[in-house]
């Protein structure tokens, strides 16, 4: 006799469930007990007439007392941490179940706030593993997304409080491609890059941002007897549209934009459906010429984003420094 193989994957899927089930039980009473330590610290310190010279007096007594006994996990650094854990949190009904300890080691880093505070929004909406909120911070995703955005518009569309109307405030300018492994001193064709796209689709996918999905590449489309081939076609949910992104990798040209502009035409005629908003068109280059793209495009342009990529993470200074240009443009084009 023998057993059913859908009985079997069945058996197996209740003990994947179950132990998943556990380790998420086990990760919420860690940091819970985390919490409670760091609010006894916290306590005790403010008991203390000269808090900095008691409170740094605590954690180092206590942790001589407690890791021969527990282990590395309750050292001074740990125990630091979980003073500040508590710091940050003041209030446990806003820990959030799935956020594990990796997770709020990584958010107590960020001092500013109002971005720590859409970094939350964005995994509990996202469900990132604590490697990916890592690497979205590395990645510089709220200073990006704020150099076409206010503080509050990214908040607001971070916190499901809206949902996104322009595409700027959703597409970064950069985009960060570093997870492709393609060196950035070398030369590659578009083909290598889209290649590599499709290979880590998944990290791509969260490099875009919510709510995108893969619909095909090297799409195939027929124009009164001509051929052309569109590299990329995404569908976003949250503006309900088409995207389609092409990718340059050298300094875009007027051809280009001109090139794109027809994609967008041709699916938002043939392709879109009445309920579905216009599609959206993105080149992807290596550099732009922003006033030639703004010349090329009609005025009233929201559906076509030129949006620059790089190979490798920014530093916080090239950040600040792209933010700079950004501002310096904006007040020399109000004061035109």
């Amino acid at each position: 006799m023998e057993l059913k193989k859908e009985f079997i994957r069945q058996i197996e899927s209740i003990i994947s469930t179950s132990k998943e089930k556990a380790i998420r039980s086990v990760d919420t009473h860690r940091v819970m007990m985390y919490w409670e330590i760091g609010k006894e610290i916290l306590e005790e310190e403010q008991e203390g007439k000269d808090r900095a010279v008691y409170g740094d007096f605590l954690i180092k007594t206590l942790s001589e007392a407690l890791e021969p006994q527990y282990g590395s996990g309750f050292s001074y650094r740990q125990l630091y941490l979980f003073r500040q854990f508590y710091r940050t949190f003041p209030i446990v009904n806003a820990l959030r179940s799935q956020f594990n300890w990796t997770h709020y080691k990584t958010l107590i880093r960020i001092e500013n706030k109002e971005k720590r505070e859409f970094y939350i929004a964005e995994n509990e909406k996202n469900n990132w593993s604590a490697r990916q909120l890592e690497r979205q911070i590395n990645s510089q995703l709220f200073e990006r997304l704020l150099l076409s955005n206010d503080v509050k518009a990214v908040l607001s569309v971070a916190r499901k409080e809206r949902v996104p109307t322009d595409v700027k405030e959703i597409i970064k300018d950069p985009m960060v491609l570093e997870f492709l492994g393609l060196k950035r001193e070398s030369a590659y064709y578009e083909k290598d890059l889209e290649q590599a796209i499709i290979t880590h689709l998944q990290e791509f996918l969260l490099e875009l941002g919510n709510g995108f999905s893969f619909v095909a590449r090297q799409k195939r489309i027929h124009i009164d007897g001509d051929e052309f081939f569109i590299d990329l076609v995404f569908y976003n949910r949250l503006l309900q549209c088409f995207v389609i992104i092409e990718i340059k990798t050298t300094k875009i040209t007027h051809q280009d934009i001109g090139q794109l502009q027809m994609y967008v035409n041709y699916y938002d005629r043939f392709e879109k459906q009445d309920f579905e908003n216009s599609t959206i068109g993105i080149l992807l280059c290596t550099d732009k010429n922003d006033a030639v793209v703004k010349i090329t495009l009609p005025e009233n342009n929201k559906n076509i984003v030129a949006s620059k990529y790089q190979l490798y993470l920014p530093t916080e200074q090239q950040l600040i420094d792209e933010i700079k240009r950004e501002i310096e443009k904006l007040d020399s084009e109000s004061n035109s």
